[in-house]
């Protein structure tokens, strides 16, 4: 249900398959309990989480000075993250920042508002794939529940497969959300991991890893304005 993309004495990060809640569900166990048996420790530090739905990288600290150190980091937005959606919607706009005030709506979803008291920022980009298909390159400033879901759905283009915020969720085997880069310095180094999606046949098919192959350098990318 996951695997070990990097592991040193101070923290550990894996690739999540989709559909893996982060604690345990009923008679199902979360991520957070099958990486601390795969360990064989009980002491495992969260610094932050996933959606169900979503696969990609999580980062665990194996320490309390780490899970400290890391959270901060989170905190001051000094993590840079990276995820990879695909949308059978054509946006409103192809590129740009998506920012407002994010509120409960119904059966468990979120809704974006007008108002900017602590609002949720999210950078995009997007690129055809094939007709009627893109890709968006995507960069959460803030971490609000559901923001990256949400701030697609707002610009008229849903995350393929999405449950709450697509209305035609069943014509796709996963919700098409993939944390997909980490960039940030712990300790005095600095650390660079990706992690190409597994799972979904859109994120398998050749014209996905054509459009990914076509990306700029997530680092030196100009992204649009907050």
């Amino acid at each position: 249900m996951f695997t070990v993309i990097f592991e040193n004495n101070h923290f550990i990060i894996i690739d999540k398959q989709p559909g893996i809640g982060f604690h345990n569900d009923n008679q199902e166990s979360g991520i957070f309990t099958q990486l601390k048996e795969h360990l064989r420790i009980d002491l495992l530090y969260p610094v932050h989480r996933l959606d169900k739905a979503t696969s990609g990288l999580l980062i665990f600290a194996k320490d309390k000075e780490t899970a400290a150190e890391l959270g901060k980091l989170f905190e001051t937005k000094q993590i840079d993250k990276f995820y990879l959606a695909i949308s059978a919607k054509r946006p409103a706009k192809k590129q740009g920042t998506i920012k407002g005030d994010m509120s409960r709506s119904r059966r468990g979803s979120w809704k974006l508002n007008m108002s900017f008291k602590s609002p949720a920022i999210t950078q995009f980009f997007s690129y055809p794939i094939q007709s009627g298909v893109r890709l968006y390159l995507i960069r959460p400033i803030t971490g609000k529940t559901h923001q990256i879901r949400v701030a697609l759905k707002s610009i008229g283009a849903p995350i393929c497969g999405d449950p709450i915020y697509s209305s035609d969720s069943k014509k796709y085997d996963r919700t098409y959300l993939h944390a997909f880069a980490l960039h940030f310095s712990l300790k005095g180094k600095k650390y660079d991991f990706k992690c190409i999606p597994t799972y979904g046949v859109l994120f398998l098919g050749a014209e996905f890893h054509q459009a990914l192959s076509n990306l700029p350098d997530l680092m030196t990318i100009k992204w649009p304005r907050v």
